[in-house]
Parts: C-alpha cells; structure tokens; sequence
C-alpha cells in the first residue's frame, strides 16, 4: 500500500476523511442556527466525551456550519487558572471582523467594546493590554472589572451587531471544564440574559464528562440552560464507515473480518480508528486490508499510542498520582469509574490520606469525578495501558 495515500490522520484535533456518527449532531445545529436567526428561542451548546471521541473535531465542524451560514464566529481553549477575558476578547474580535463591512461605524463601536473588555484584568485593577484592535476603546461599556457584568455587555453588543445584518455570533469553548469558577459562573449568566433577549449568540462548550457538573454547580439553572449532548465512541456502522470511505476513495478496502478486527482494537473510539487505519494502511500489502493484516499492525499501533497518547499523560503525574492510577486500574472494570473507597483499600491508605493524589490528577484532567465518591480514568483504554505496563 503506497503511505503517501495513506487517508487516515491521528491528530488532536484533526478533522478524519470521514466524519462518521455525527449527522444527528451537525442536522441538531443548522436547525439551531436557522432558528436563532428567525427569533425563536434556542438553548446554547455543551458537547461532553472522555479524550478521543472527537469533541474537537465536532466542535471544529459545527463552526464551519456557523460560517456557511454568515455567522459571526470566535473559538477559544479554556486553560487552568487563565482567565477567561483575554481569550474571549480576542475570539470575539474575530467573529466581529467577519461580519464587518455591513455596517462601519457600528462595527467599529463594537470593537471598541471588546477593546474595552480586553483591557481590564480578571480582578478589575485596571491594567491595560493592548489586544491589537485598531480602533479606541469604548470607556464604561464591558469594562467594570466584574467579569458577569461586563459579558453580559459584551455579549449584548456583539449580538446585536450580529442580528442587526441578519446573523448571529457563535462563541466556540472547547476544554470548557477548565474555566475558573467565576468565569463559569459568568457565562452561565450572560447566556442566560442574552436568551431572555432573544440576542442571537450561542456558546457551544466541549469537555470532559464531569462539565455538566461543573456548570451545574455554578448556576443552578445551567441544567436549563444548555442542550447536553454526549459524545461517545462510535458504533459498528459509523466505525465501518470511518474505516472504508477513505480506504475507498484511494481505490482500497478493507475485508469484512479486518473491519471486525479493527473494532475489537479499537473499541470504536475515533482517535484509536484513525491511529490503528494508519498503521494498518501502511503494514499491509495490498488492497484489501485482511485481518492478518491487522494483526500485525496492531503492536505498533499500540507502541505508537503508548508513547504519544497514553505515555505523555502518564509522565505528567507524579509517583504518588501514579500509585493512585495503577490502583484504579486495578479496581475498575472495563475502565468503568470506581469508588474512591475501593482505590484506598487496594493501596491499603486511608482515603483521606490519598486526597491530595486524587485533586493532583483532577487538576491535570487525567480523571474526572462525575459523580461523589466515584472517579474515572478521561482517557478510555488508560487502564488497560496501565495494566500492560505492569
């Protein structure tokens, strides 16, 4: 098989030949779309999934629909203790350009608002960062130092712009989960305001499982607020289909027992699909891709995952957040979240001398607590690596 046509790509973030499983998902935007447009009231989006299910490239995705449509669009990555406004400021001052030239002075009045709310820090000390928007700064518009306030402004302005040419602004989160509460908080409220006014902009957020819980946890109402939606591994059709429509397209297949094979390999996960594709494109020999084929791609594909996708995140942790996740591998079944009870009783510790390991890994978003006492590995297949390992 020639590897300079090799289709599939493993890459965070890096949208495969085939965007298989999520039709309902894109169908379920362009209907939100249309209906902001038209007035009607619509929730704002939170997409949730461990780590390489696609979110992001879901995410990507729903904002090239954004801009088919005209939309006015800005993304930004939520980063642990970074505050929101800098980020914000800058992805808005994007959407805001691409619907510039409808209406001059009133963009320009806009821009200067988000100027405005990029200068002032998170603690409202007034500190001044120049965010390379060419136009002064509007004075006592989005600029108070309350984070609520001044979003509530600003996305009211932005908005505003948006509907009066006929469009609307969507902001783009992705590692949502990873905003600081007040920033949280902040959001919740201002896409609570703005659907009360029937501003057309949307939030579309991404994260892991545990954000429903983290918005929920800052405004009660967030349970009302946004549309859910789950992003899981894909099933055996949308799998076949992730596999066979690029193989296809460079005049290759694969063989009914290699996809069989795959599926098994990969559990349906997006990222592992495209990463054992790869490799056994490239091992076999000829077209079509035989489960022999699979076989003997299947130990480099995981070599391959081990050091980049799993290794990297286990060298972030410490020995102490090590003994906590090999311990969980230990205890859970199938990478299922288990009791923070059981992983004491393996190591034989208390549970409360275990705390600051478990709030180490928490923080560095290699496993999430959905629920009290429970916990879970946000990599799937992170305990079976563990396992192996040993």
């Amino acid at each position: 098989m020639d590897p300079v046509r090799n289709p599939y790509a493993p890459g965070a973030g890096q949208r495969p030949p085939e965007l298989a499983g999520r039709d309902a998902e894109l169908a379920a935007f362009d209907v939100l779309l249309e209906r902001v447009v038209r007035g009607r009231p619509e929730r704002s989006v939170i997409l949730t999934g461990l780590r390489g299910v696609g979110k992001t490239v879901l995410l990507n995705a729903l904002r090239s629909a954004a801009v088919r449509r005209g939309w006015g669009t800005g993304k930004l990555e939520a980063r642990p203790e970074q505050p929101i406004r800098r980020a914000l400021a800058a992805a808005l001052h994007l959407a805001v350009r691409e619907l510039a030239g409808r209406n001059a002075d009133e963009t320009a009045h806009v821009l200067g608002v988000v100027k405005s709310f990029a200068q002032r820090d998170a603690a409202g000390k007034g500190r001044l960062w120049q965010p390379g928007i060419d136009v002064p700064a509007v004075p006592g518009r989005a600029d108070s130092g309350d984070i609520e306030v001044d979003l509530v402004e600003l996305f009211t302005d932005v908005g505003g712009l948006a509907g009066d040419s006929g469009h609307g602004i969507a902001v783009f989160v992705d590692e949502m989960q990873d905003l600081g509460p007040r920033d949280v908080s902040a959001v919740c409220a201002a896409c609570h305001e703005l659907a009360q006014r029937g501003v057309p902009l949307v939030v579309v957020g991404a994260g892991l499982p545990h954000l429903p819980a983290v918005l929920s946890a800052s405004k009660s109402y967030s349970e009302r607020l946004f549309r859910y939606t789950r992003i899981d591994r894909l099933d055996r059709a949308a799998h076949d289909l992730a596999l066979r429509a690029p193989a296809r397209d460079e005049d290759a297949d694969f063989t009914d027992d290699a996809l069989a094979a795959m599926f098994d390999a990969t559990g349906g996960y997006p990222y592992f699909v495209q990463a054992y594709g790869k490799v056994a494109w490239d091992v076999a020999p000829r077209s079509p891709i035989t489960a022999a084929d699979v076989a003997v791609a299947a130990p480099e594909a995981e070599a391959e995952l081990s050091v980049g996708f799993f290794g990297a995140r286990y060298e972030r942790a410490t020995p102490a957040e090590r003994e906590y996740l090999r311990a969980m591998a230990d205890v859970s079944d199938a990478g299922d979240a288990v009791a923070t009870a059981d992983v004491a009783k393996s190591l034989g510790r208390p549970p409360q001398s275990l705390s600051p390991a478990r709030d180490g890994l928490l923080k560095k978003g290699l496993v999430y607590s959905g629920q009290r006492g429970r916990i879970a590995f946000t990599v799937p297949h992170f305990g079976r690596y563990l396992l192996a390992q040993d």
